[in-house]
Order: structure tokens, then sequence, then C-alpha cells
């Protein structure tokens, strides 16, 4: 047996010992193991803003092939990768690419890892993969640019993006930006929407992480929605109840 399955398997008997290790990556039941994975973690004493629920969600298709995208408590996201011929197949080859990644980010080398990134960041953030996550966005959407010509310490920035969901408010208010550079440059959206699917296919045809794809994609989706919906500046704020002062970090730190 191959040295690294051989680890993964002793993980999961480890943490699931009522599972048996040599079929937990079979289809049989690994939705569930999954679930009762993240579970476990929460009454080990894991936090995680949505609870321990395990979300799935499958793209809208009339024809195979399906594709699933599964996103974990912990804020990472993973799809299905082969050709699935059903809804509940692509669900299933999601949540194994998901348990996968999730048992090996449990082996000591990992948490090593991962503790360095949260001493980093002061332990600001309950989920450190979110918040990495919403850096990324900030820096593709080119507010970290924005809060850097205004003089915001690294500091700052950290701790004030800390507190912060990654939301439907937040989508929103980058989406809004998205909107504002449409007006000044026409089809750059239609043009970074295609660039964002190809990057999003690709990390999940290879089984990579890909939350940060997905997100890109449903905010200049919402943006182009709501260029053709005839959308009105503030009304998307308001709607969601979002601070009216995106990007007023600095602002919002001296008050």
């Amino acid at each position: 047996m191959d040295n690294g399955m051989k680890s993964l398997q002793d993980i999961v008997y480890s943490l699931l010992p009522d599972k048996n290790p040599a079929f937990v990556f079979k289809d049989l039941n690994v939705v569930e193991t999954l679930q009762e994975f993240w579970e476990k973690k929460r009454k080990q004493g894991a936090v995680y803003k949505n609870g321990s629920l395990v979300v799935y969600e499958s793209v809208p298709s009339p024809l195979a092939p399906y594709v699933c995208y599964v996103t974990l408590p912990g804020g990472s996201c993973f799809g299905s990768f082969q050709y699935c011929s059903t809804k509940a197949e692509a669900r299933r080859d999601a949540a194994r690419v998901a348990l996968v990644n999730s048992i090996f980010n449990e082996q000591p080398s990992r948490i090593i890892t991962m503790e360095f990134i949260r001493n980093s960041i002061e332990e600001a953030a309950a989920s450190v993969s979110e918040l990495m996550t919403v850096f990324q966005l900030l820096h593709w959407n080119g507010s970290l640019k924005i809060l850097r010509e205004r003089k915001c310490s690294r500091q700052d920035v950290i701790s004030y993006y800390s507190k912060q969901s990654l939301d439907d408010c937040m989508r929103s208010q980058m989406a809004l930006d998205w909107i504002l550079k449409e007006k000044k440059i026409s089809g750059i959206l239609a043009q970074e929407l295609q660039s964002s699917l190809k990057d999003l296919e690709k990390a999940r045809e290879t089984g990579h992480e890909l939350r940060f794809y997905k997100e890109k994609k449903e905010i200049l989706t919402l943006a182009l929605s709501q260029i053709g919906s005839g959308f009105v500046g503030g009304q998307m704020c308001e709607q969601n109840m979002c601070d009216p002062n995106w990007l007023g970090l600095c602002t919002n730190l001296e008050t």
C-alpha cells in the first residue's frame, strides 16, 4: 500500500474509529463520513463561523457531466473532478476530494504550517482559510492597492478584515467595484468572468482548492446581473445592509 494513503487511513481511524479506513474513499457513505469528520472536530473544540455544516452546491446543467462544489466549515472549497453522469455521483466525488484534503491537513507537518500562519496574523480569525481568501480577493479586486495608497498599515488592514465575514455583503461591495470598472472600461467584466471561469475549471479538474476562483465567479456574475437589471449605485449596499464606507478602512480605524 502507498505510504501516503496508509497515513491518511491511519488518521481516519484515529479521528473516526467507527469507520473502516480501507473503504472511506469509496463512494459508499463518503458524504456522511465527511460530515462526521467536521462534526468530530467541532466537538473537539474547533470553532467555525458556520458551525460544522458541510455545504454542497450543484452547478445547474441539463446534461452530464454534472459538477458539484463543496464548501467546508473552515472556508475551503473543492469540486468534483471526474466525469459524473448523475448529480448524486458529482456530490460524492466532491465529498471524496474534500475528505482527502481535510484528512491530509490533519498530518503533523500540515498542522505546524497552519499554526505558523495563525501566529503570523496573531490568531485574528477563526478560519485562516477564509481570511486568506478575503485577502486574495482584495488583491485581485485592486482594493489592497487603494489601501496602500491611503497609507493604511499592514497591521490595521489585517485587524480590520479579520473581523469581516466573506458574505453576501462583501461580495456586493466588490461587485459594485467591478461595476464602476465596467463604466470606465467597457467589456472588462465579461473578459474577467471568462478568465475566472477557466481558472475555476482548471482548479476543479485537478482537485485543487478553489474557493478563491469560485468567489471571483460569483462576484463578477453578480456585477453583470446588476448591470443587466439597470442597477443604480447605492441600492445594492442598502439592500444588503452593507457598510457604506467600503474601503473606508483608515477612516473607520481613526473613529
